[in-house]
């Protein structure tokens, strides 16, 4: 009975875990708060638009459409560690992996073109 209840709890925490859990009031609450979170640093993206990133919306943006698989600080898990992800490749490639995908990792279509180039510009930075 315990190992069934241990296997219930600990599905119900991974299918959770996956869906990002989304916070319905945090849009509300990012307009209230990006003048206390917003930086905008420089991008080194390796050739694509821009020269600046959002730092607060791109880690929103990772938080809900990357953090599952790749971890909230970057270090990995089902998805590989991105720590250190722009010393590997540029903005644009990491842009096009999330819209195509690579390896194991399937095209992230929920995720748009624009959204897609922010997240890969911040992730650019880590280096």
């Amino acid at each position: 009975m315990k190992k069934w209840l241990c296997t219930v709890l600990f599905g119900s925490a991974l299918v959770l875990g996956a869906c990002g859990g989304g916070d319905d009031g945090a849009s509300d609450n990012a307009d209230d708060n990006a003048g206390d979170n917003a930086t905008e640093e420089p991008a080194d993206n390796g050739g694509s638009e821009g020269g600046t990133v959002d730092t607060a919306a791109a880690e929103e943006l990772f938080e809900s459409n990357c953090a599952s698989c790749h971890g909230a600080d970057l270090s990995g898990g089902v998805g590989p560690d991105l720590t250190k992800v722009g010393s590997r490749y540029s903005a644009d490639e990491i842009a096009g992996f999330i819209q195509n995908g690579k390896g194991q990792m399937p095209p992230q279509k929920q995720v748009s073109k624009e959204d897609a180039q922010t997240i890969a510009s911040w992730l650019a930075e880590k280096k």
